[in-house]
């Protein structure tokens, strides 16, 4: 990857609706020779798909947080399991520290949230934080 994929990327990231044509006149080569540098960075892996971010009326009593649980060996795939098709789960972290994982969750309020604390309890002892604003929110590092 060189310095003109970066800077595909860079444009990607800010507008992935950016036309090729577009691109090619802001970073200075043919529409083809942009297509094919995006063609095979998707083939590589460094562009890993496309989405959507949707934006909107927020929910008033949507409810963002941090869950962070020690979970044994012995649970460990028990518990991504649960991760994997929990209503709620964003992300989840395997993580070095206290804890062994941290799961980011998106809950319609404080009764789902503490019906997944809940859950996760029964896998090992949690800590959970409620995520107050995102003063920096970056979707790439590029």
């Amino acid at each position: 990857m060189d310095e003109l994929d970066r800077k595909i990327l860079r444009l990607l990231a800010e507008d992935g609706r950016m036309t090729v044509k577009n691109i090619a006149q802001r970073v200075a080569l043919t529409s083809p020779a942009v297509s094919e540098r995006i063609r095979r960075m998707e083939s590589s892996g460094v562009i890993a798909g496309y989405t959507v971010v949707l934006g909107g009326e927020p929910d008033k009593n949507a409810i963002d947080a941090l869950i962070s649980i020690s979970v044994s060996p012995s649970d460990r795939e028990r518990f991504l399991n649960m991760a994997e098709t929990q209503d709620g789960v964003q992300q989840c972290f395997h993580v070095t520290g206290s804890h062994s994982f941290i799961v980011k969750v998106h809950c319609s309020g404080i009764a789902a949230l503490e019906h997944l604390i809940n859950r996760f309890q029964k896998l090992g002892q949690t800590s959970s934080q409620i995520i107050l604003s995102t003063p920096v929110d970056r979707h790439s590092t590029i």
